[in-house]
């Protein structure tokens, strides 16, 4: 039996065809399946596909075809565009085909259909309007020096299928070929809204209906069943209390105040500038990120309320009406975002929240990074009135449980839970900057899910041991106290040292003194981390994260389940958060990451997971 013959082989620079679409890129062949009959190649930007023999072109055939197309340098400056025009024009519209290929060519594999996903990801910040720093070079170059306009016209001619067309007056001028290209580009790609989104998270969109309904609920049953004298999940449900107890307008007021202060003390030119990380259309955002300086001045001012006789207790006592007054904000909020984000453009959505579905994309979040000026209003809720709030109360809880059992000092299992959080929280202000190159920052839309989280999640479920604690104390030995403190310094010290390694790599993954580390280079032209503490689990700052809530949820004893929500439901969301992220690299690196899961061969507990 003879072996089919293949025409190109391994290593070859060639012309591919992109799927859906009439444009053909450049491209190097990685191999070839003899029994699908399809070419592996690359392109430049890193993405992966299989292709027909029939899509790929001989890459000096087709620069000789693109050639004999042309007219005479000069006459070409005088009747076209500058080549950097040209580019600019296309570049936005080579990313719209890109969607429109990966959301209407329905005879590609599953793995082809991934692999284009993720091209959206990956072809705009190269090409969308021209930001990359490359292209920006390049034309700046090509508008200074005019004997250049014939290579860099050629460049780019290479970039796009201008095969022969039937026409009545034979060759025309290539600014009238690539002018037809790009209309034609146009009426290819017009991509639906929802071309630009992802993989739906989350259950997708029945979950979104789901959680919606969950979420709120949930803290609301948790706001009702630590409150009662017997906290056992035997007495589910706990008994509601009348409507008029869920509402109070004096609360709505308290919590309006206390965004308000932390949106003055952002906003004041204190601490520094930080640059976040690239967007797709190859911008930086910068950051004010003076958070340290907020919750020094919070606690200055918080001191001084004492002082004056203000009765912080008044959040214990109107814990559930602080919720829903905190929960209104929520969704006031993320209607304010739904609508604002259909004006913004393109480059400025979401990949993962534009799914064409209200609801779906109402929950997730559609605008990546609105701002109000220079306003960041996510940056902005997952840092500040949240995360410094949830320290308020725990403090005001520490107070109550003072005010309730007669003592002039707090109890050793609320100084722990008070210390051990503040310290969490500080740490992430202190290293504010650090969070510009997590998940929520660079990928998630900024919607209900992340607003109903930093404004309700984090101060009213992250305090649950505080507040059982107000009502059933739990005394600890010496002995016990020393061994939480050990546990709770173990799990920061995993925490923060892994969190810093992996910052300082992504900024910077030339930086010297991280050249004592082991990669595994990808397609993308990122590497990936396999030494350090990134060799020894692929998540240890899930692992420092998991030591410290159970530090914290220690203090309050083994009497009931109640106070140990947090350190289950944070197992739950870990595991969710790195099934997304195995999905997601899978999806961006392919071979790559499989070979980083066969050196780094457990999750986020070494030799358990």
């Amino acid at each position: 039996m003879r072996m089919p013959s293949v025409k190109y082989q391994k290593g070859d620079k060639v012309m591919g065809r992109w799927p859906g679409s009439s444009l053909y890129y450049e491209v190097k062949v990685l191999g070839f399946d003899i029994t699908s009959q399809l070419y592996t190649v690359i392109y430049k930007d890193g993405t992966e596909l299989e292709l027909k023999e029939q899509d790929i072109k001989n890459f000096a055939g087709f620069q000789t075809r693109s050639r004999s197309r042309s007219r005479s340098p000069g006459r070409r400056r005088s009747r076209s565009r500058s080549p950097a025009r040209t580019t600019r024009r296309s570049s936005s519209r080579t990313a719209a085909a890109v969607a429109a290929a990966a959301g209407t060519d329905s005879s590609l594999s599953s793995s082809q259909d991934t692999r284009l996903k993720d091209a959206l990801e990956q072809t705009m910040p190269a090409e969308n309007n021209s930001n990359n720093k490359h292209e920006k070079k390049e034309e700046n170059n090509t508008a200074n020096k005019v004997n250049e306009v014939e290579a860099e016209s050629e460049k780019n001619l290479g970039r796009y299928n201008l095969r022969r067309r039937k026409d009545d007056g034979g060759a025309k001028p290539a600014a009238v070929v690539a002018e037809q290209q790009e209309k034609e580009a146009v009426k290819e790609a017009a991509p639906p809204a929802s071309t630009l989104s992802t993989p739906l998270d989350f259950g997708g969109k029945i979950g979104a209906y789901f959680w919606l309904l969950f979420l709120p609920s949930w803290v609301l049953f948790l706001v009702l069943q630590v409150n009662l004298e017997d906290p056992s999940l035997f007495n589910f449900p706990p008994p509601l209390p009348p409507l008029e107890a869920f509402w109070d307008v004096q609360a709505l007021g308290f919590v309006i105040l206390w965004i308000l202060f932390q949106a003055l003390l952002y906003v004041l030119p204190v601490g520094k500038l930080s640059e976040g990380m690239p967007l797709r259309s190859g911008e930086r955002l910068k950051y004010r990120t003076n958070g340290f300086f907020a919750i020094v001045v919070s606690a200055v001012a918080v001191a001084v309320a004492v002082h004056q006789g203000v009765d912080l207790t008044y959040i214990h006592s109107h814990f559930l009406q602080l919720a829903v007054a905190s929960l209104l904000v929520s969704v006031l909020l993320s209607v304010y975002l739904y609508v604002r984000s259909h004006n913004a453009a393109p480059e400025q959505q979401a990949l993962g929240g534009n799914s064409g579905n209200v609801v779906y994309d109402f929950f997730k979040g559609r605008e990546l990074n609105p701002r109000i000026k220079d306003f960041d209003l996510k940056f902005f809720c997952e840092m500040r009135p949240g995360l410094i709030g949830w320290c308020l109360i725990n403090f005001a809880l520490a107070l109550a449980e003072m005010k309730l059992h007669g003592l002039d000092a707090p109890s050793y299992s609320m100084i722990l839970v008070n210390v051990f959080q503040l310290l969490y929280v500080v740490d992430g202000l202190w290293n504010e900057e650090a969070i510009l190159t997590t998940m929520d920052l660079m990928h998630d839309g900024f919607g209900f899910m992340l607003a109903f989280g930093d404004l309700v999640w984090v101060p009213f479920t992250y305090t649950l041991q505080a507040y059982y604690l107000v009502s059933h104390p739990n005394s600890l030995s010496p002995l016990a106290v020393a061994t939480i403190v050990t546990l709770k310094l173990i799990g920061f010290y995993i925490f923060r040292k892994s969190n810093s390694e992996k910052n300082a790599f992504r900024r910077d993954p030339s930086d010297p003194k991280l050249s004592y580390l082991k990669t595994i280079p990808t397609a993308t032209g990122k590497s990936l981390l396999v030494s350090g503490w990134w060799g020894v689990v692929r998540h240890p700052n899930y692992l420092g994260d998991l030591i410290m809530a159970l530090a914290w949820s220690l203090p309050c004893g083994f009497s009931h389940l109640l106070p140990w929500y947090y350190m289950i439901y944070f197992i739950i969301l870990l595991v969710h958060r790195d099934s997304r992220d195995m999905s997601d690299c899978r999806r961006k690196y392919g071979s790559a990451w499989d070979e980083y899961c066969r050196t780094v061969r457990y999750r986020i507990i070494p030799r358990v997971y």
